[in-house]
């Protein structure tokens, strides 16, 4: 998987939350919240490795 598609990957966790969070379910929202923030630290500690 290449840079692109991982942003792509944290940028659609992201709109899920959102969508999430404006339909009331709170708790999914903050799953996909810290889902995407772990994530995209994981990817930056890579690329910061490599």
């Amino acid at each position: 998987m290449n840079n692109i598609n991982k942003f792509i990957v944290v940028g659609l966790i992201f709109i899920a939350g959102v969508g999430s969070f404006v339909a009331g379910q709170f708790i999914i929202a903050t799953v996909l919240f810290a889902t995407a923030a772990i994530y995209s630290n994981i990817v930056k500690r890579v690329k910061i490795n490599s």
